[in-house]
């Protein structure tokens, strides 16, 4: 209880600290902003476009199919030791497992995951 309390105290010093320094016009701990503050650094100018328009994320159908077979590896290193001891039951669960992954996997394909642009 009384762990809850020292932090429950510590929160509202915080809160307390926070909204006194936003009440004074800071936007950040550094103090007030000025207009040179608020300029791109090192960039000679302000940029035309947002950098989400120039970057496309294209990645994401590959990187399911990554967590796909990596987490197949994962389990299937330690099923390999249990599947001695259990036969027959483990088989089948690692048989649920994979048709799990395999969904994943055509639905990456018919995404057109393979495809190179």
């Amino acid at each position: 209880m009384e762990t809850i309390l020292t932090l429950a105290g510590i929160f509202a010093l915080t809160l307390v600290f926070v909204v006194g320094l936003r009440a004074a016009g800071w936007s950040d701990f550094a103090g007030p902003s000025t207009a040179p503050q608020q300029r791109p650094v090192l960039g000679g100018g302000d940029p035309q476009t947002h950098a989400w328009q120039r970057f496309h994320a294209r990645y994401y159908t590959m990187t399911l199919l990554f967590v796909a077979f990596e987490m197949e590896m994962m389990f299937m290193y330690p099923w390999a030791v249990i599947y001695v001891a259990e036969g027959g039951k483990a088989l089948a669960e690692m048989g649920m497992f994979l048709a799990i992954l395999s969904v994943g996997i055509l639905y990456g394909w018919r995404e057109g995951i393979f495809k190179w642009e």
